[in-house]
């Protein structure tokens, strides 16, 4: 899982490692529910480029391509809503995720830094997948 923010070059490095955050993604998803904050992984979208490229990866149907909406942009504040929700619960319960709950709480701080930058700028993001 990363971000993408809109634009060519938002002027500051995006790179975040979302591998824990897409193993974990639906205890996440249940988490973030609990939690009554929107789970991430309803912040996805992608253009036609990449939802080919997943398709080849093997991980949808080639049908989608022809019924895919355009890419789907979102407030970083929405996203920060969620990605601090899920912060503050695994910092005081960490055990709900068991051992691997340090790498996603690493994760969730790198979604964090590049989420309040794109905040600060006033530009808005999505949440892509590769399954490499």
């Amino acid at each position: 899982m990363y971000i993408v923010v809109e634009g060519e070059d938002p002027g500051f490095d995006i790179f975040v490692n979302g591998r824990s955050l897409a193993r974990y993604e639906d205890a996440l998803e249940k988490l973030a529910l609990r939690l009554h904050v929107r789970p991430l992984i309803e912040f996805f979208s992608a253009d036609e480029n990449s939802m080919a490229q997943l398709i080849e990866e093997g991980a949808g149907n080639p049908d989608l391509l022809k019924r895919l909406l355009p890419p789907q942009w979102y407030r970083a504040g929405d996203g920060l809503d969620t990605v601090a929700a899920l912060l503050e619960s695994l910092r005081h319960e960490p055990q709900q995720l068991g051992t691997e709950s340090v790498m996603v709480i690493g994760e969730l701080e790198e979604f964090e830094t590049v989420l309040r930058k794109t905040h600060d700028r006033g530009l808005r993001w999505h949440l892509a997948v590769s399954w490499r």
